[in-house]
């Protein structure tokens, strides 16, 4: 199959260019891609040495389009991207600011020849600010919106949560969540635009809810001490008899009430008053000894499919063979590689299976070309060493 013909889905038609990068921009191409967007990814001819370079087959985001590899140094490569943009609805950057202008592929540019196009640029600082030219990951990004200080254990240092929550919530979601509005718009309007998602814009808009409640009075600025950070008996992770552990989150009384009868500690003395602040370090202790009379599993086994807000915590390689995970196909198999599976899903429009990332070779070039470019013109541009 062409990478440049439709692979059914809700976004079938829709064509974008992806000029390569680490972190966020390929995992928003993938989400798009996902949904049946035709992606042709615009690689470096050298490796860039960025990011954890590995095996193409474990690289997951790259999967559902293939690759050409170009010197954006090179006036005759730079055309080219430039005619595969002519024809896009969107595009995808994630350079620092200017970078783009430098090679001659800025959104002005592109935008005079392609003025329906949707310029996508995903950064950590943003496209301007005193730190919009400094180096940062996302450690950094979430560290200056107040979302790392707010998570960890009482008494400790802050938490990092992967890098889930700057790259690729703040990131690659807002980047993709931006150009599907901007398509939107450009289909009524005829008219592109600029969409600058900054990784320090997109982490303080998913706090939105956190801070609020930070506002009311209700979320301390000591963290592992409020109601979601650890700080509730009822909120946690306990470690079981076998070293494992469950995680527990009864938020609702009634939730928590069944969670005390199934424990047998409805009558415990210091588990009645479940909004006492005061009580929830003890309280902790009580469920803590409990947990660790059984093992994870068992516990799992136990609470079954009832109301009680527990879950067993699973490691990777475990989480694939969950009942419900199976049973919702969660996770697929390409090439004997566990992927997440595409989400969400449609009713109506659903996505072909995903393909496996692909390495870059001239064949798989000229594959990702057909459907934008002639074939003569690829032919010739092959011949003149403009891809490979």
């Amino acid at each position: 199959m062409s990478a440049a013909s439709s692979r059914g889905g809700p976004l079938a038609g829709v064509k974008v260019v992806e000029i390569a990068g680490i972190g966020p921009g390929p995992l928003a191409a993938m989400f798009l891609a996902d949904l049946g967007a035709t992606v042709i990814r615009v690689d470096r001819k050298e490796p860039s040495g960025l990011g954890a370079p590995r095996p193409v087959q474990f690289d997951l985001g790259l999967r559902n389009r293939k690759s050409i590899r170009v010197d954006l140094k090179d006036a005759d490569a730079v055309e080219m991207v430039l005619e595969l943009i002519d024809q896009a609805d969107a595009l995808i950057e994630g350079f620092r600011p200017g970078v783009m202008e430098r090679l001659g592929l800025g959104p002005d540019t592109c935008l005079t020849r392609n003025p329906r196009l949707v310029y996508g640029r995903v950064t950590g600082w943003g496209q301007d600010g005193p730190l919009s030219q400094v180096a940062g990951h996302d450690l950094n990004y979430i560290s200056i919106t107040g979302a790392l200080h707010a998570m960890g254990r009482a008494g400790q240092a802050p938490t990092p949560p992967l890098n889930v929550l700057g790259d690729y919530a703040g990131g690659s979601l807002y980047l993709a969540f931006g150009l599907l509005a901007g398509i939107i718009e450009a289909r009524s309007s005829g008219k592109g635009q600029v969409v600058d998602a900054a990784m320090v814009d997109g982490v303080a808009s998913i706090m939105t809810v956190t801070m609020g409640l930070h506002a009311a009075g209700m979320l301390g600025k000591e963290r592992g001490t409020n109601l979601l950070d650890t700080g509730a008996h009822f909120y946690e992770v306990y470690e079981c008899a076998d070293g494992k552990y469950v995680s527990v989150a009864p938020i609702e009384g009634k939730f928590y009430r069944l969670l005390l009868e199934k424990l047998e500690l409805q009558d415990h003395p210091l588990l009645q008053k479940q909004m006492d602040r005061a009580q929830w370090p003890k309280a902790k202790e009580v469920l803590a000894a409990r947990f660790r009379e059984h093992t994870r599993d068992e516990w799992a086994r136990r609470f079954g499919e009832t109301d009680v807000c527990l879950a067993p915590v699973l490691d990777f390689d475990e989480a694939s063979s969950h009942p419900h995970i199976k049973a919702r196909g969660t996770f697929i198999d390409l090439d004997g590689v566990t992927h997440p599976a595409p989400g969400p899903r449609f009713s109506r429009t659903p996505a072909a299976p995903p393909e496996p990332p692909a390495a870059s070779s001239t064949d798989n070039a000229i594959d990702a070309l057909r459907g934008w470019l002639p074939d003569d013109h690829i032919e010739a541009l092959r011949a003149n060493d403009t891809f490979i």
